[in-house]
């Protein structure tokens, strides 16, 4: 492995070293994965010639495996005495319960229960040797301590730890020998030092061309690493999306970088190479035309002088060879005469030869038998004293032919002779006499002389008789052919003569035939270099027209050729830095989305060009690394067409580590499904039960494998997998995959997806795998609609498009291999290319066809275009659908449980092209069918969303139309002025933000807010549309003041032209923002019903009787409950109409602990018969949602083995918003949003949905009472439900009132009414006001409030009036009595927005509601826009943690600075805390002492506090959990909670809070050091009601009273502050600071009164409290309660009462007003506000 040892990493190792060569030395190495931690620890580690051990995760990898692990290494350790170091990461840490053994080891060296007594027996024997040897105890439990040190001095510890997530804070804090037992070094980012040495280091040995561009190079990289790492930060705070960089990121471009160079440079030298073959090739092919043109002109004189030569020689041929003819003739007749000569000559010969025949034959064999004897033969003849007859007979013949004398004795004598034998082989047989011949007769005549018959006497005799007999044949036979042969002698000489007349008349023919032929070959040749000459005219003929053709027909091509491989030199050029960004983008940008890609891909492009790299203007990784064919392709598999899937297809291909797709839509999961199907793909999830298996087998095989719907933290026994850990073993490529040793076929492919939208991956997930932002883009979505919207509306169009698409991607592939073909076919040729026919006829055949497919691919894109160009006039419909899923998406980010799956939105799509209103108008149809579209996507999803967020996502939808290129009704501007603010906007993006200077409000326009003013400023300098708002302001302030001050201004003409100008604009928005804000979201829904209709702003509630035909027995149907609500009770109603009835075909499952098992079985029994299942309570089952999941996608997989479900069978599903639920079930269920209605309207408008004219008419003793009772019971419930939305001005605590408080009441109205003569009024309202309702309520005071709404409603004077009026005004009235019918027409007509009268409540109070309601809207709005990161500088993203120490430590050393002395009691004036007469302290200086003490301890915890911050914030202490707490609790501006739990209660933010802390201290000093005040300030104190106690306790020793009949009585005085306070008083205490919240106190009436417009809260002048005995409040004043803050709930105390709660303070009320009127205006005293 290649090493870079720079500075950053040299003092790393050397640190290791250290830390390795101390005595039980350990470290901690905390940085980012991938930043060299574990490189170094085993480079330190070999460098101290230690071993390094590290535990191998398998699936499975439990407690038990790491224990065995640590055995291994507590042997190796202290039984082996090696020194080892434990390399141990936090990926590791499969159960913490890991770091705690590890915590264990740090602190004691010993694991308890690590080793059994077996094995602690086994190494005390082990280790006792070494005991003994080193003199130490050999005890048992020596021994073992012995063991434990000696591991301890041997063993040492490296933990590496990524700083990223709450993990490592937690585990620091969870495991303190962590911290104290390790030395930590922090691995920080790599400095540009050392990321420049890298980078150098590796491009040291590459050709890019010159040093310069190297050397530009290598700073390029560190620039991209670095601009990628400011635009991660960037990425998260504008997106919230988490991304990191790493070293190993870092070294991955390097190395990716320059693979891709040498591959892409190979590739594109063989492409260009190739061309220029084909070039040359043509090129040749002209100089040879050239050439030949010249040598046919130079061949045409010889050819006519040769056929001239050759024509004179013809004829002078012609006359010799009719001269040859004549003696030819001659010669023929004289050999015919010879021939028959040589007949006749030869058959005399035949006959001699014949007659010869007869005797050789004999002659031969005599001869042969003769040469058959030896000497021993003729010996033995000889030795015959007396022969036999016939041997005797054998020699006297053989003396006769010898022409001796034949007797015995010559014979033997003729024997005897050494020449006998050879005398006998060359006797004369041609000249035997006659006599010789007669004598010889008798001897042959002798029936006797035969030779097997001698031979039976004598072999040797038999051969002599055989050679005389032979001779007398022999002489025989030549007697007859000797005048045979003279004859024959006679014919051969005549013969001879003959032949040799002929010979001579044959010698004169050949001579005269060879002059012939001589002509003849002449003439040949003459005719033969003719030909030749026309043979080489005629090629070159055939050459020039062949090389016509070939150049005529390739001189497009040789064109084309010429100009590609001219670009092809460009790009290879420009490689350097193409592919220098395409290795980037591959290594870096996947989880960036589009514009962020684009943003650092064009900032690349600049800095290259700034350092002179050579690259591309318009350089993009697709341009670089794809082909059009290629994408073509991936387009078919169902890649979106969009710029960025295409990249993103670019970067699953040739990424170098294997894809993680976050995939949220399933498009990447269709896409690699499609595009490896064919390779036998194989699709798995990581919680399968065969998971490693199925994974082994793709390994082995080399199938591609995708493993679906991970989450943020991926199985350990993928580890080598995704880090490519291959070996080689015998010749075999190997991976270690859990316990075994797999084969690895290089073909195989990894895929991974997930689901999440937004995951989370740690930077060592990061580094392992690409992350591919998989996310559907609007383009990609838009086309992929601009498909569904063409296939129904012209399918025609679509199917053509379809055909074409394919045509093209086929013939565009066929073009590509021809010009392959013809390429080939030139580059291989030899010789001469114009001679070989069949290469010519196959290039001319390849040329004909792609010119053909050429023609045929133009006119195709001709074709493509026009089919285009006629759908893109769908594309407005398909621009809607594309608007609204991407609205519907951001509505996850708003609540967990609004998740809807791509998949489910087209088929809504789809579902709206069909039902939609049909026109043949092409505009007409579009304009219906997107206004079908917007109106039924915002039906269906709003029926899942709470009434909180229905105008939200109405507002959503309209804005996102508008906002849209194809609209351009909102600029970006003006929506970021709305829903981050004017001010924030200018600061960013106005013209020349940081150059406009703010103006002093003028005079006149004292009556607005300064924050109004300053943002009208900054709205000027932002919108242009309202450019002279100010100038209007100052001249027309009357007329803008009137507008200003209208109870509803968003309904009132603006002033003068500004209505013209913006009555209708998206700017009117921003004007009410910024004057009435509180009026904004009344301002929204008008501003939505203008553009989109009123049904949008008030969509119809759903019923389950719609929604159940809409739903089937695929798809569960998910409940999304509100606290409170209960749909179970509708489900069984439901049922029982449908047939289904409760516990017989409707079974509910209330899921929690031990029911999944239950649940399962009720799904799969219910799933076969039809049944339903509703499983209650999904959110409190987290472990088994999972499962949940599974069973749901069983029931869709019509492939699965579960696939057979009733059509009839339904899943009800209920949960309350939960982030545990399953994404996949959400996505694709039918969700329905079940909470009570959000107004009174609705509210009314549900209950009497759900009553019948049979309730209505149940009641036959009193049917008038019963319906108008029912009405105003039902306007009750309603008021007492949605009084909750004013917060503590309608109930101290919220409390969920809900559907069966209702059923009860009813139920206990109808007993009263039908079993009572009269209407008992007093128990009616004490059953439903203290029981049913009130049952639910404990705070007293939310009790009276209860009881004083109830007597509005449930009073005799609701029956006794026939409109009996529900409000002041009169809207809200009791209707006639009639049908149900009547009802719900009555309710329709109701205002869909409640007025205070309806809650008995001031207009003050709808402000306070009103501004919370705009607030959440905009704020739900802010939520899921992508953040405002100010300047993108490097700067400004990378100091920002460093930032927020430097606020937080600035805010410490401030505190302390200016934290006041502690209160002393020695600081105490004289007499204070002296004992009274009676030996009794004071009690106010008994109050005094315990409100000390109190701030002694605040001031003490105040302090450390702030002291341990310092220290956190410096690295001295631990940051922990409290700290940590309070460092953003400052960075929010808000109290810290460990102040808070020692502190009095309050809600003012940090800031304000410390202020008041100072005012407080302040005023208990005062008291301190100079007495008793005049007027006490009561928000002063910790504890309020202690100080009342003293004060009634020190008048009642004053008059000694019993106390417990003291209370105090109450005056309001004309002191309007403290300061006016001229003496205390003689009895009680005066009180200043409080405020009265929901009204005002008269000062001249000296009562209470209705509030001021716009004013919520009011000082109440200073307060005489009284001491009275026995004292009984007036019963017409109002017993306002007097709260500390002004959330009014608290703690319930053990006197029944709210810790907040202080006492009720009597006061009188406005004449003509009851006490409940205030009751329901909720007034009440505050000692602070919160602000």
């Amino acid at each position: 492995m290649a090493a870079v040892f720079f500075q950053h990493a040299i003092d790393h190792v050397c640190r290791l070293s250290r830390v390795l060569r101390q005595p039980r030395g350990n470290a901690m190495l905390v940085g980012v994965g991938g930043s060299g931690k574990q490189s170094l620890t085993r480079f330190a580690s070999y460098i101290s010639g230690f071993k390094t051990f590290q535990i191998e995760l398998s699936r499975g990898y439990g407690v038990a495996e790491f224990r065995e692990d640590l055995k291994k290494l507590y042997r190796t350790a202290g039984v082996d005495g090696e020194p080892i170091v434990f390399l141990f990461s936090d990926t590791q840490i499969v159960q913490e319960c890991f770091l705690e053994d590890i915590n264990n080891m740090l602190n004691s060296g010993e694991v308890p229960g690590l080793f059994a007594t077996e094995e602690k027996d086994r190494i005390v024997i082990d280790i006792r040797e070494w005991m003994e040897k080193t003199g130490g105890n050999p005890t048992k439990d020596g021994c073992y301590s012995a063991f434990i040190n000696r591991v301890r001095d041997n063993l040492h510890i490296v933990l590496t730890m990524s700083p990223v997530g709450d993990a490592f804070r937690a585990r620091c804090r969870q495991f303190p020998s962590l911290i104290n037992c390790c030395t930590i070094d922090w691995f920080s980012n790599w400095p540009a030092e050392a990321l420049l040495s890298v980078s150098q280091t590796f491009l040291a040995n590459t050709d890019l061309g010159s040093r310069a561009v190297r050397d530009a190079v290598a700073q390029m990289c560190v620039h991209i690493h670095r601009s990628v790492e400011d635009m991660s930060v960037r990425f998260y705070l504008e997106l919230r999306r988490r991304y990191y960089t790493t070293p190993k990121s870092y070294l991955d471009l390097i190395n990716l970088y320059l693979q891709l160079l040498q591959e892409k440079r190979q590739e594109l030298r063989q492409a260009r190479d190739r061309l220029l073959d084909g070039l040359r090739k043509l090129n040749e092919t002209n100089v040879l035309v050239t050439s030949m043109k010249a040598d046919l002109a130079r061949l045409q004189p010889e050819l006519e002088a040769k056929a001239a030569a050759t024509a004179d020689l013809l004829v002078k041929v012609a006359a010799d060879q009719q001269e040859a003819e004549k003696v030819k003739a001659v010669v023929a007749a004289e050999e015919k005469e010879v021939k028959a000569m040589q007949v006749q000559t030869q058959g005399i010969a035949d006959e001699a030869k014949a007659d010869l025949a007869e005797a050789l034959p004999a002659l031969q064999a005599a001869i042969d038998s003769l040469k058959a004897l030896n000497k021993n033969d003729i010996v033995e003849i000889k030795s015959f004293p007396k022969p036999p007859l016939l041997v005797q007979m054998t020699m006297e013949a053989v003396c006769i032919l010898k022409q001796e004398k034949p007797d015995w004795e010559t014979a033997k004598r003729v024997l005897s002779d050494t020449t006998f034998m050879k005398s006998l082989e060359e006797f004369d047989k041609d000249n035997i006499p006659d006599i010789v011949i007669k004598k010889l007769k008798k001897y042959i005549d002798d029936p006797q002389y035969q030779p097997d018959v001698v031979a039976k006497q004598s072999r040797a005799a038999m051969s002599l008789c055989m050679w005389t007999r032979a001779m007398d044949v022999y002489h025989r036979v030549a007697k007859t052919v000797e005048p045979k042969r003279q004859k024959l002698r006679e014919a051969e000489s005549q013969l001879e003569r003959a032949n040799k007349q002929l010979q001579e008349k044959q010698d004169a023919l050949a001579a005269v035939v060879a002059r012939v032929n001589r002509l003849q070959q002449q003439l040949a040749d003459a005719q033969s270099e003719q030909r030749q000459l026309n043979d080489q005219a005629d090629l070159t003929r055939k050459r020039l027209d062949r090389a016509g053709k070939l150049t005529s027909g390739l001189a497009d091509e040789g064109i084309r050729w010429q100009a590609t491989a001219d670009q092809l030199d460009t790009q290879i050029h420009l490689l350097v830095g193409d592919v220098f960004l395409s290795a980037a983008c591959i290594a870096y940008y996947g989880a960036f989305t589009g514009s962020y890609r684009e943003q650092l891909v064009s900032s690349w492009v600049s800095k290259c060009q700034q350092l002179s790299i050579p690259v591309s203007q318009s350089c993009t990784l697709r341009g670089t690394l794809a082909s059009p064919v290629e994408v073509r392709e991936w387009l078919l598999g169902g890649l979106p067409s969009d710029g960025t899937s295409v990249d993103n297809g670019i970067l699953v291909t040739r990424g170098k580590r294997w894809p993680l797709m976050v995939d949220p839509q399933g498009q990447a999961n269709t896409w690699v499904k499609n595009l490896e199907s064919h390779n036998g793909l194989r699709v798995m999830k990581l919680t399968d039960s065969n998971f490693l298996r199925t994974l082994e087998n793709c390994i082995h095989i080399g199938h591609p494998c995708l493993i679906e719907d991970v989450g943020e933290v991926l199985d350990p026994a993928l580890e080598p997998v995704l880090q490519r850990c291959t070996f080689k073993q015998g010749g075999r490529l190997l991976i270690r995959l859990g316990d075994a040793d797999v084969d690895y076929d290089p073909s195989f492919k990894l895929y991974i997806t997930t689901k999440l939208a937004n995951p989370h991956y740690l930077p060592e997930v990061c580094i392992k795998v690409t992350i591919i932002n998989f996310t559907v883009t609007m383009q990609g979505l838009e086309d992929q609609l601009l498909v569904e919207v063409v296939r129904q509306e012209r399918p025609e169009l679509e199917e053509q498009r379809d055909r074409l698409i394919t045509s093209i991607t086929a013939d565009k592939k066929q073009l590509q291999e021809l010009e392959d073909k013809i390429l080939k076919l030139l580059r291989e040729c030899e010789g001469n290319i114009l001679d070989d026919e069949q290469l010519l006829a196959t290039l001319n055949t390849s040329q004909h066809t792609s010119a053909a497919i050429q023609n045929r691919v133009k006119e195709a894109e001709e074709t493509e275009r026009d089919i285009n160009t006629a759908r893109e006039s769908y594309r407005p419909a398909a621009t809607r659908g594309s608007i609204l899923y991407f609205t519907i998406a951001d509505l996850a980010g708003i609540n967990p449980m609004y998740q809807f799956s791509l998949a489910y939105f087209i088929r809504m799509f789809s579902h709206c092209i069909e039902a939609s209103g049909k026109s043949g108008d092409l505009a007409t149809r579009l304009k219906l069918l997107s206004d079908f579209t917007t109106s039924f996507v915002f039906r269906n999803v709003s029926r899942g969303l709470f009434e909180e967020h229905k105008l939200l996502f109405s507002f959503l939808m309209c804005t996102s139309i508008l906002r849209h290129l194809s609209c351009d009704d909102i600029s970006e501007v003006e929506w970021s002025c709305l829903v981050r603010g004017a001010a924030a906007t200018a600061a960013v993006s106005g013209p020349d933000s940081s150059q406009q200077q703010q103006t002093a409000k003028p005079g006149q326009l004292q009556w607005l807010p300064d924050a109004a003013w300053m943002g009208l400023q900054a709205l000027e300098q932002c919108v242009g549309v309202l450019k002279g708002i100010i100038d209007s302001l100052v001249q027309d302030h009357k007329a803008w003041q009137a507008w200003y001050n209208e109870a509803e201004p968003q309904n009132k003409s603006l002033p003068h032209y500004w209505q013209d100008r913006i009555g209708n604009h998206f700017a009117k928005l921003l004007l009410i923002k910024q004057l009435r804000e509180e009026q904004l979201v009344f301002a929204v829904q008008q501003y939505v019903a203008s553009k989109l209709g009123k049904e949008f702003t008030e969509p119809e509630p759903w019923a389950l009787d719609d929604v159940f035909q809409e739903t089937n027995s695929k798809t569960p149907v998910i409940f999304i409950l509100s606290t409170g609500a209960d749909p179970t009770a509708m489900l069984e109603r439901f049922g029982e109409r449908k047939g289904w009835l409760m516990g017989q075909r409707l079974h509910v499952v209330s899921l929690g602990q031990g029911q999944g098992l239950l649940a399962e079985t009720m799904i799969k029994q219910a799933a076969g018969a039809g049944d339903w299942v509703c499983l209650q309570n999904c959110h409190l089952a987290a472990s088994w949602m999972r499962r949940l999941e599974e069973k749901v996608e069983e029931l869709a997989d019509e492939h699965s083995g579960n696939s057979q479900v009733h059509p009839d069978f339904r899943l009800w599903l209920t949960s309350m918003p939960s982030p545990v639920f399953p994404v996949l079930v959400l996505q694709n269920g039918f969700k329905l949003t079940n909470e009570a209605p959000r107004g009174v309207k609705s509210n009314i408008g549900r209950t009497y949905n759900d009553t019948g004219n049979n309730v209505l008419d149940s009641c036959l003793s009193k049917p008038s009472e019963w319906k108008r009772l029912l009405f105003t019971l039902s306007f009750f419930h309603a008021v007492v439900q949605k009084r909750r939305k004013f917060g503590p001005l309608g109930w101290n605590i919220r409390y969920e009132f809900n559907t069966s408080d209702l059923e009860c009441s009813r139920s206990t109205l109808h007993m009263f009414l039908s079993e009572q003569e009269h209407i008992p009024w007093d128990a009616l309202q004490y059953v439903i006001g203290e029981v049913n309702y009130g049952g639910r309520v404990t705070d007293e005071l939310d009790r009276r409030c209860l009881m004083s709404i109830l007597r509005q409603y449930i009073a005799p004077r609701v029956v006794q009036n026939d409109c009996a009026m529900l409000t002041a005004s009169g809207v809200y009235h009791i209707p006639q009595d009639g049908s149900v019918d009547l009802y719900r027409e009555y309710i329709k007509d109701l205002p869909s927005t409640d007025s205070p009268e309806v809650f008995g409540m001031h207009s003050n109070a709808n402000i306070a509601f009103q501004l919370q309601e705009t607030r959440r809207l905009l704020d739900a709005v802010l939520s899921i826009q992508p953040r405002l990161s100010g300047s993108s500088s490097n700067s400004s993203s990378a100091s920002g943690a460093s930032n927020t120490d430097t606020l937080v430590a600035a805010f410490c050393a401030e505190t302390l600075q200016q934290l006041p002395p502690d209160l002393e009691l020695s600081e105490a004036t004289a007499g204070l805390f002296d004992r009274m007469p009676d030996g009794k302290l004071n009690s106010l200086s008994v109050v005094l002492r315990q409100e000390v003490d109190r701030f002694k301890k605040l001031a003490g915890v105040i302090r450390s506090s702030v002291a341990q911050l310092q220290a956190a914030i410096k690295g001295l202490i631990v940051m922990s959990a409290e700290l940590e707490a309070a460092y953003n609790a400052v960075l929010l501006n808000q109290v810290p909670d460990i102040w808070s739990r020692v502190a009095y209660p309050s809600l003012k933010p940090l800031a304000s809070w410390i202020k008041d802390y100072h005012a407080r201290i302040a005023m208990m000093r005062s008291w301190l050091t100079q007495g008793p005040p005049a007027c006490f300030w009561l928000s002063g104190f910790f504890f309020p009601q202690g100080f009342m106690t003293g004060v009634l306790q020190m008048h009642a020793r004053k008059y000694s009273i019993p106390i417990d009949s003291l209370s105090f009585g109450f005056e309001v005085t004309n002191y309007e502050v403290a300061a006016d306070v001229t003496g205390a008083p003689a009895d009680g205490i005066l009180v200043d600071g409080l405020w009265i919240d929901g009204a005002r106190w008269g000062r001249s009436a000296k009562c209470l009164e209705e509030s001021a417009p716009g004013v919520m809260c009011a000082p109440l002048p200073v307060i005489h409290f009284k001491p009275l005995q026995n004292y009984e409040p007036q019963v017409t004043e109002y017993q306002c309660p007097l709260y500390k803050t002004s959330a009014r709930a608290g703690v319930l105390s053990t006197t029944g009462q709210s810790t907040n709660f202080v006492l009720c303070v009597s006061l009188p009320v406005k004449p003509g007003t009851s006490t409940d009127h205030w009751v329901l205006q909720g007034v009440a005293l505050l000692c602070m506000l919160h602000d």
